[in-house]
């Protein structure tokens, strides 16, 4: 899993994200992120980010760099 480092999520990557909804199915949505909610250097469960649609979810993949 790629998003437990904050310094690896950058502004306008397209990346996989969990869901709150969807922790227990585990299914990703993909989006660009448009915001970084989690103040920390790394969270174990994923940087939370906000995408460009609205959504939030914790980074689980870095599709593009």
């Amino acid at each position: 899993m790629q998003g437990q480092n904050r310094s690896e999520i950058k502004i306008g990557l397209e990346v996989e994200v969990v869901l709150k909804a969807d922790q227990r199915t585990g299914r990703l949505t993909r989006g660009i992120v448009a915001e970084i909610l989690t103040s920390s250097p790394f969270h174990p469960h994923g940087i939370k980010v906000r995408l460009q649609d609205g959504q939030v979810g914790r980074v689980q993949n870095i599709i593009s760099r």
